[in-house]
């Protein structure tokens, strides 16, 4: 061997023992100077770093009884991965296969059907809804155009967007664009992952698993879901979570929520969403599904505490079932106009001290823990059992509106506690209209000379007829303003604002210059809760409460408090607001307290409460809204009667005679009163119909 090659030997020989010494110190920096740093590298190339959702905070009533707590569950993920649209395609149906074997529902939001392919907007209902649907749905795809048919909108997904080859069958073809255009929606990328079920069966978790090698980039995280403890009550005081919108988004993205969140969709649940919502931690999770151990908690959203009380709450919505069910049994056929039609109602308990909703019912009502599910179903009943009666429902008030009429008069001075005036039946004071009170037109008879205690007592409407001339609409007007009626009560829900009949709103909808005309019979009318006053039950409610405790109308609220999950500390508790306050004579409001007392013991409601151990004031309404169907039946009452602590209001929608509303208030009276005699209580159905 020369020289030569002795040379480029040890040459060689030098590059390998240098490359060697390379990559010796290129492991020592791995391996020891840089560990971690080249650790998290690795992890980062085989792991996703995913949201750890924290669970929402739990809601209270009023003695701290749970109403909504949260239940575990599991999500199914899937994330996105490099392959062919035809890869995709097949594992996406792979997929929704398992789904489908096991009736667990995936997220699919294209308003198409399966084949036949057609749209399925909203249920068309005569107002263009349907339409309406189908215009802002085109209105978001530049791509497509709204003269297009479903096979088209179809064909152009299929062809020009999700490329899904010829050999898939027609309902196959759906189910690969539905969930991939759902992808679309929810930002599927490389990093972030597609939510493709929520709140999975364990039968499906366990089918991922065992083939977890047909599903690459399938991820399964666990959850919190909502749980109503009490699914039987205050479903529209709760309200529900949801998915949100793409207005939504817009909105809550600044506040940092992701597009996978869920958030208050109604009720409470919506009202103090940035109370509820907790903390997200983070979660790191290897494409195999495995999590990595070092994770931020989450930290779970603030309790929230109700003014609600349950007891009360689920006495008012069992017992408005109960007495609306027995009402239109009792009542016959609907067109005999004695309740026969009656299907409604809402019922609202309000402490008289501060304002604090004690319970606000709303009949028929609905599970809220499968209102998702059944939405489509509720929304085509009749019934309407979606909606909040107790604050967003419009009444005309009858004979509950007298206790004001009277106060107004008393306080004016145009009528004193002493003064007679003879009911003769009909009243004749104009000549071109003569109205009758009740006892007239049902049994040819009058209530004589009678003063204004038993001009409540017995509702005299000949009496009111007079107070109501003497007053003036615009002084019944400013006293109905007063004490909250036409005005919203302040609570956090939406509630209607009502109306007070007077001439401005006559003229705002009149069709003609006659119609628009105030004329005295409108007056009198209103003076005996009729004409175009309008008022929902928690504004009643209200009402009687502020004649309860001698003038004072307070804010209602149903936030009780917010505490912290973590400590238990007090992040918000509202102040009790006073919003209005009358000076009421003494003498001349135990005047009027004094007839509502008469009603319960003598008058229309004393059959009902008959020996009852508490002493209740009332005030019984029934109100005229048509020809051909039953009058409403209205309630109105506080109790104790020598130092009231609650008032009551119930509506029951064509349940003929105000009598009828009272049957509820003795039920929660029952509930609310725990020493109450109960012998009577849904013991009197005879006695139910005149």
């Amino acid at each position: 061997m020369n020289n030569e090659h002795k040379y480029r030997i040890r040459l060689i020989i030098l590059a390998l023992i240098i490359i060697l010494i390379v990559i010796f110190l290129r492991l020592f920096d791995m391996q020891v100077i840089n560990s971690e740093e080249y650790i998290e590298q690795s992890k980062r190339r085989v792991s996703a770093t995913m949201t750890q959702k924290a669970p929402r905070g739990e809601i209270m009533d009023r003695n701290g009884e749970v109403l909504v707590s949260n239940r575990e569950g599991y999500s199914v993920m899937l994330q996105k991965i490099i392959c062919t649209n035809s890869e995709l395609n097949d594992k996406m149906l792979k997929i929704l296969e398992v789904f489908q074997k096991y009736q667990n529902p995936y997220m699919d939001s294209l308003p198409i059907s399966s084949y036949p392919f057609e749209y399925t907007f909203a249920d068309e209902n005569g107002n263009g809804s349907w339409d309406d649907e189908k215009e802002k749905w085109f209105s978001s795809k530049k791509k497509l155009k709204s003269t297009m048919t479903a096979d088209e909108v179809m064909k152009y997904y299929c062809d020009n967007v999700f490329y899904v080859d010829a050999k898939y069958s027609d309902d196959e073809k759906r189910k690969i664009v539905g969930i991939r255009y759902d992808a679309i929606l929810n930002g599927y990328s490389i990093s972030q992952p597609f939510k493709i079920a929520e709140d999975v069966g364990l039968d499906i978790i366990t089918e991922l698993k065992e083939r977890q090698n047909e599903f690459d980039g399938i991820i399964v995280t666990k959850e919190y879901y909502r749980n109503y403890e009490q699914k039987d009550i205050a479903a529209h005081i709760l309200g529900g979570i949801g998915k949100m919108n793409a207005e939504e988004y817009e909105k809550y993205s600044e506040k940092g929520y992701g597009y996978n969140d869920l958030i208050g969709k109604r009720g409470v649940e919506k009202l103090f969403e940035e109370y509820l919502r907790g903390k997200n931690g983070i979660q790191t999770v290897g494409i195999n599904g495995t999590e990595d151990e070092e994770n931020e908690e989450a930290i779970p959203g603030n309790y929230v505490q109700l003014t609600i009380d349950s007891k009360l709450q689920r006495t008012a919505e069992n017992s408005l079932k109960y007495w609306i069910t027995e009402i239109s049994k009792k009542g016959g056929k609907p067109e005999d106009n004695k309740g026969g039609d009656a299907d409604s109602g809402a019922a609202v308990v309000i402490d008289i001290k501060n304002g604090d909703v004690l319970a606000c019912a709303s009949y028929p009502t609905f599970d809220p823990s499968t209102f998702n599910a059944e939405y489509d179903k509720l929304a085509a009943n009749e019934s309407k059992p979606m909606w909040n009666r107790a604050v967003s429902g419009v009444y005309t008030p009858g004979s509950t509106f007298k206790p004001l009429v009277a106060l107004a008069a008393l306080e004016m001075g145009i009528v004193s506690l002493d003064e007679v005036i003879e009911c003769e039946g009909v009243y004749k004071f104009y000549e071109d209209y003569q109205p009758k009170c009740w006892i007239w037109s049902s049994k040819h008879e009058t209530h004589g000379e009678i003063r204004i205690s038993e001009a409540i007592e017995f509702s005299c409407n000949y009496f009111f007829y007079e107070l109501g001339r003497r007053l003036g609409i615009d002084n019944i007007v400013s006293y109905a303003k007063e004490f909250g009626l036409g005005e919203k009560t302040g609570i956090e829900f939406a509630e209607e604002k009502g109306n007070v009949s007077s001439r401005e709103y006559k003229k705002k909808i009149a069709t003609t210059d006659y119609d628009a005309s105030w004329y005295a019979g409108d007056t009198i009318q209103t003076a005996i809760g009729q004409s175009y006053s309008y008022f929902t039950p928690i504004q009643l409610a209200n009402y009687i409460a502020g004649i309860a405790n001698g003038g004072t109308r307070y804010k209602t609220h149903i936030l009780k408090s917010v505490r912290s999950s973590v400590d238990g500390s007090m992040i918000y508790k509202p102040e009790t607001e006073v919003i209005g306050s009358i000076d009421i004579t003494p003498e001349n409001l135990q005047a009027v307290k004094k007839g509502m007392l008469g009603v319960v013991e003598e008058g229309s409601a004393s059959g009902i409460f008959d020996e009852y151990l508490v002493t209740i004031g009332g005030k019984t309404g029934t109100a005229q809204i048509g020809k051909n169907v039953s009058d409403n039946a209205l309630f109105v009452a506080f109790a104790p009667f020598d130092k009231p602590e609650i008032a009551v209001a119930v509506v029951i929608e064509h349940g003929a005679v105000g009598r009828n509303a009272a049957f509820v208030a003795r039920d929660i009276f029952d509930a609310y009163f725990e020493k109450a005699d109960k012998s009577t209580s849904n013991t009197i159905i005879g006695e139910l119909l005149p």
